[in-house]
């Protein structure tokens, strides 16, 4: 399957995978200067490129395992959700936990795009739903 994608930054490499057998292709910033993410703060961050998902699938848009662990750098709302009828510019919200400021340059990776399919099903109103040895147990009640 291959997808169609427009690139509004054609000095910024396209996505792509970084070995053979990568989940995802990496999204780089398209600022047009450094963005500088302050400790507890967020900002959506362009990527100039959009895409044309296919009718039973979704973009997935995750963390880059990287920037997480050596600076703290998240997605606001991972995974987000890329619906196959979208077609505007992919933005990604980044979020810094960590305690130094950090700094996103043209180009630079910062997320990873994963394209996956849904499963074909509608939502059916029930009064009760068929009971489980777990119940309505979350958060923890099934560990320690």
């Amino acid at each position: 399957m291959n997808i169609r994608f427009t690139n509004r930054c054609p000095d910024i490499d396209a996505p792509g995978r970084a070995t053979p057998h990568a989940a995802g292709f990496d999204l780089r910033a398209a600022v047009d200067a450094p963005l500088v993410l302050e400790p507890g703060k967020r900002a959506l961050v362009p990527t100039g490129i959009s895409i044309e998902i296919p009718p039973g699938f979704e973009g997935q848009v995750r963390a880059r395992s990287g920037l997480a662990i050596k600076h703290g750098i998240a997605l606001v709302n991972a995974p987000g959700t890329i619906d196959a009828d979208y077609r505007g510019e992919i933005g990604v919200i980044l979020v810094n936990l960590g305690d130094a400021s950090f700094t996103i340059a043209r180009g630079d990776r910062i997320a990873q795009l994963v394209v996956a399919p849904l499963a074909p099903c509608e939502l059916e109103f029930a009064s009760d739903l068929a009971p489980t040895d777990r119940g309505a147990g979350g958060f923890g009640s099934t560990g320690t």
